[in-house]
C-alpha cells in the first residue's frame, strides 16, 4: 500500500499529495508520544518497531521549524521531532491546561500558524482535485500502488543500476579505501547515480524515499551486500545451465590476483553446450589463505554450492599459477584427485606447455627469466614506438643475415613471451634486447618520458646478468625435448592423440639427458659464457649465494654452481612435472580419441577403445551395449565410400547428424572434450579469460569487487532484473530498504 498518515481524521497519502511521510521512531520514549498526539489508542499495544515499519504520519502534523528540505526529493525532520498539530478535539482537549498558561502572543502566534495551515490545506486540496482530472473535468487521478509492488519496483530500479555498473566496470566507490568516507567530498559512485536516476524521473525511486528522512541512504552498505550475493546467484544459475544439464565439466585455476588486500584464484569452468561446442566460462574468486587441506575444502564448496555442480562430474583439472603458489595450488589439484580420481591434471589449453614447465618452477633463476619476460612484453605493449627500437636493434645486431632478422621482427609482432619456442627465441633476441634497453635507457634524444627510461634500466640490469643467461640456456635446451609435444597438444584432435603416444619418447630423451648431465651441463654452461662474452657479461656466481651460506674458505666454481643449482634442478623438475601432467587415466582418455573417424582411418580401423575407455564405463548410457556400437561405429565409416570425408575433430564428429543413434560413442566423446587439454571452439567461447585480464588491467586494486568482476566478465549473460527481486525478497523478506548514514 502507498504511505496513508496515520493520524485519526487525516486521510492524506504519498500517492496523492506531496506531502513527506515520515516513520514512527525506533526510540520507545519519543513513539510513545506520537501515538499519543496522534489519538490512536489502537496503536498503543504495538511495539516501536512494527509502529517504524508499517506506519507513518505526514508533515502537516509538524511545526515548520523540525522540518528541513535539503533536495527535492530528501526532507529532514529533527530527531528530537515530536507531531503537535492535530484537527481531531480529544487531542484539543488534552492541551487545553498548556494553551491556558500561553502567553497572549504565543496563543496569537499559534491562531496564525493555524490559520496559515488551514490556508495550506486549502491550497493543497485545491491543486489535488484539479491535478486529479483531465480537461473535460473527468477524474484522471492514478491508481494507488500497493507497497509490495513499489517495494519490488524500487528494488528493480537498484538492481538495474548495479547491473549497469557492473557491465561497464564502473567501482562501486569513488574514491580509495584509505580515505574516510566521512572526508569524501563525493557520494559514492552508486549513491551518485541513484540520486541521478531519481533526478531523471525514476518514480519508484522517489515514491520510497520523498517521505524518508534525510539521514537514511538510498541503499545501505548491508542490502548492497545483499543484493551483489543475489545477483551473483542468478548469473551463475543462468550461466551453469547448460552444465546442470549436461553434467560433466573441468575445471581450470588462473594466476593470483589481489582482491580487498586478499590472494584470489579465478576459477574457470569449461564445459560442452548444448550445440556441442567446448566453452569455458568464470564462475567467481576464490580466496587463497590456509593450508592445503582448507583451501581444497573451499574449493569444492564454491563448485557444489555456489555453482551447484557435482564434483563427482569433474573430469579435468588445469592450472595457470607460476612460482609458489604454484606449488601449493598442484596440491590442492591432487588432493582433489585423490577424492575424485577422474578429475585428471592435465595441461591447459591456454598456455603453452614449456611456459606451463616453466612457471610451475620455483628456483631463483628461473623466477628471474619467467619475471623478465613477462616485464619484456608489458614494455613493448606501451607503445608501438618502443616495438620499432626493437625491430631498429634488430637490424643492426642481424646486418649480415637479413632472413633471420625478419623472422625475429615477425616473432616479436606477437606474443611471443607466451610461445612453445619463447625461450628459443629469447637467446636468439637477447643481444638486440640489451642494445634496446640500453638505447631507451640513454635516453640521448630524450625520446622517452622517465618512466620508460628507468623501467628500460631494470630490465637491462636482469638481461646483463650471467645467472639470467645461463638460466635461459638451460631452459632453451631442456625444454627443447618438449617443445614439438607442446605444440602438438594444443593442434587438432588427430595430432593431440599421436602427441600422447609420443610422450613416451619425451621422456626417455629427458631420462638420458639426466643420465648424463655432466656431459650435457658442460655444453649448455659453453653455451651460456660465449653469450655472455657476446655481451660482456662476466661469468660469477650470484650475490645472493654468497648472502645466504657463511664464508667455508673454499671458493665455489661458477660451473659447477649452475649445475647443481640450475641445469639438475630443471631437468629433474620437468621429468617429473610431465609425469605428473600425463597419469595413466590422463592417458587412458587421450587413447580413446581414437573414436573420432579421422583417427580411426589413420589407424586403419585397428583400434581397442573399448580397454581404454573403461574408465568412463559409468558415465555411458549403456554400458552393456557399448562393444556392440563401437564395432558399428567402425564398420560406418570403414564401408563409407571413398567420397566420404571423415570427421577429423570430436566438436565435428558430434555435429554429425546421425551421431544420436550412437549414444555411448557420443556420451563418451563429450566427456572427452570436456578435457582442459583441447583448445576452445572458436573465439566467442573464450571471451572469459580475455575480459578478465582486461578487468585487472583496467580496474586499480583497491576499487577490484569479486561481484562486479563476475558481472562485468559475464556481461553477455541475459540479466532478469525480476527473477533478482523474486530471489532477493524470498532471502532477505525482512530487510529494511535502508540505514543510518554515518
Amino acid at each position: 500500500m502507498p504511505n496513508f498518515c496515520a493520524a485519526l481524521n487525516c486521510s492524506r497519502n504519498s500517492t496523492h499529495s506531496v506531502l513527506a511521510f515520515f516513520r514512527f521512531p525506533r526510540d520507545p520514549e519519543r513513539c510513545k508520544k506520537w501515538v499519543e498526539n496522534c489519538s490512536r489508542s489502537d496503536l498503543k499495544d504495538k511495539t516501536p518497531d512494527h509502529l517504524n515499519k508499517y506506519h507513518r504520519l505526514c508533515a502537516r502534523h509538524f511545526e515548520p521549524n523540525l522540518i528541513t528540505k535539503t533536495s527535492p526529493f530528501r526532507t529532514v525532520l529533527k530527531d528530537t521531532a515530536v507531531p503537535t498539530i492535530f484537527d481531531n478535539p480529544s487531542f484539543k482537549r488534552s492541551n487545553n491546561e498548556t494553551e491556558n498558561k500561553d502567553a497572549p502572543e504565543a496563543k496569537k502566534n499559534k491562531s496564525d500558524s493555524q490559520s496559515e495551515e488551514t490556508k495550506d490545506n486549502s491550497e493543497t486540496t485545491t491543486k489535488e482535485i484539479s491535478a486529479s482530472k483531465n480537461g473535460d473535468g473527468v477524474d484522471s487521478s492514478p491508481q494507488v500502488i500497493d507497497e509490495e509492488t513499489l517495494n519490488k519496483e524500487y528494488l528493480k530500479s537498484l538492481f538495474d543500476v548495479v547491473v549497469m555498473m557492473g557491465t561497464q566496470n564502473i567501482p562501486l566507490h569513488g574514491h580509495s579505501d584509505k580515505e574516510p568516507r566521512s572526508k569524501s567530498f563525493t557520494p559514492s559512485n552508486f549513491q551518485a547515480l541513484l540520486e541521478y536516476r531519481i533526478n531523471a524521473g525514476d518514480e519508484f525511486l522517489r515514491k520510497k524515499f520523498e517521505g524518508s528522512p534525510v539521514n537514511l541512504e538510498y541503499c545501505s552498505s548491508t542490502q548492497l551486500q545483499q543484493m551483489l550475493e543475489v545477483m551473483e546467484n542468478c548469473i551463475r544459475e543462468e550461466l551453469l545451465a547448460d552444465v546442470k544439464e549436461g553434467r560433466f565439466f573441468s575445471l581450470v585455476v588462473d594466476n593470483l590476483v589481489e582482491i580487498g588486500r586478499e590472494s584470489h584464484l579465478p576459477v574457470f569452468v569449461r564445459f560442452v553446450d548444448k550445440t556441442n561446442s567446448l566453452r569455458e566460462e568464470f564462475v567467481g574468486f576464490l580466496l587463497f589463505e590456509g593450508d592445503v587441506e582448507a583451501i581444497t575444502e573451499r574449493l569444492v564448496s564454491e563448485v557444489t554450492v555456489k555453482c551447484g555442480l557435482d564434483m563427482q562430474y569433474c573430469r579435468g583439472q588445469a592450472y595457470l599459477c607460476s612460482g609458489v603458489s604454484a606449488t601449493k595450488v598442484k596440491a590442492v589439484v591432487a588432493r582433489i584427485a585423490e577424492l575424485h580420481p577422474l578429475a585428471v591434471l592435465t595441461p591447459c589449453s591456454n598456455c603453452s606447455l614449456n611456459i606451463c614447465l616453466a612457471n610451475t618452477m620455483t628456483f631463483t633463476g628461473v623466477h628471474l627469466v619467467m619475471s623478465t619476460l613477462k616485464k619484456l612484453d608489458a614494455f613493448f605493449s606501451k607503445s608501438p614506438l618502443l616495438q620499432n627500437q626493437l625491430e631498429s636493434a634488430i637490424s643492426i645486431y642481424y646486418q649480415g643475415n637479413e632472413d633471420k632478422a625478419i623472422v625475429l621482427k615477425e616473432a616479436c609482432s606477437s606474443k611471443w613471451t607466451e610461445q612453445h619456442d619463447t625461450f628459443e627465441v629469447a637467446v636468439d633476441l637477447l643481444e638486440s634486447l640489451l642494445l634496446c634497453m640500453d638505447s631507451v635507457h640513454d635516453n640521448e634524444d630524450h625520446k622517452w618520458n622517465d618512466e620508460v627510461a628507468h623501467n628500460a634500466f631494470i630490465i637491462s640490469e636482469a638481461l646483463a646478468d650471467f645467472e639470467f643467461v645461463m638460466t635461459l640456456v638451460v631452459l632453451k635446451n631442456a625444454l627443447s625435448f618438449s617443445r614439438a609435444f607442446g605444440k602438438n597438444l594444443q593442434g587438432q584432435t588427430n595430432e593431440v592423440f599421436f602427441a600422447s603416444n609420443s610422450l613416451t619418447a619425451v621422456l626417455h630423451s629427458l631420462n638420458e639427458v639426466y643420465d648424463n648431465i655432466e656431459v650435457y651441463h658442460e655444453f649448455w654452461f659453453e653455451e651460456a659464457v660465449n653469450l655472455a662474452a657476446a655481451l660482456e657479461i662476466p661469468v660469477k656466481v650470484p650475490r645472493l649465494y654468497f648472502r645466504k651460506r657463511p664464508t667455508s674458505g673454499e671458493e665455489i666454481q661458477p660451473e659447477i654452481y649452475y649445475k647443481e643449482q640450475v641445469t639438475l634442478p630443471v631437468v629433474t623438475h620437468v621429468i617429473k612435472e610431465l609425469a605428473d601432467l600425463f597419469s595413466e587415466n590422463h592417458l587412458k582418455a587421450l587413447k580413446s580419441l581414437s573414436l573420432v573417424p579421422a583417427i580411426m582411418g589413420q589407424l586403419k580401423f585397428n583400434t581397442t577403445e573399448e580397454t581404454s575407455a573403461d574408465i568412463y564405463k559409468d558415465d555411458l548410457l549403456n554400458p552393456d551395449t557399448f562393444p556392440a556400437e563401437l564395432h558399428c561405429w567402425k564398420i560406418k565409416w570403414k564401408h563409407g565410400g571413398k567420397d566420404v570425408v571423415l570427421p577429423s575433430t570430436i566438436y565435428e564428429t558430434l555435429q554429425l547428424s546421425d551421431v544420436k543413434f550412437f549414444p555411448n560413442v557420443c556420451a563418451l566423446l563429450k566427456v572427452l572434450y570436456n578435457l582442459p587439454v583441447f583448445a576452445l571452439t572458436n573465439e566467442n567461447c573464450s571471451t572469459a579469460k580475455q575480459r578478465l585480464t582486461t578487468y585487472l588491467e583496467d580496474t586499480p586494486v583497491h576499487h577490484r569487487n569479486k561481484s562486479m568482476a563476475l558481472f562485468y566478465i559475464n556481461s553477455a549473460i541475459k540479466h532478469d532484473l525480476d527473477n533478482m527481486v523474486e530471489t532477493y525478497l524470498k532471502m532477505y523478506p525482512d530487510s529494511e530498504p535502508s540505514e543510518k548514514r554515518d
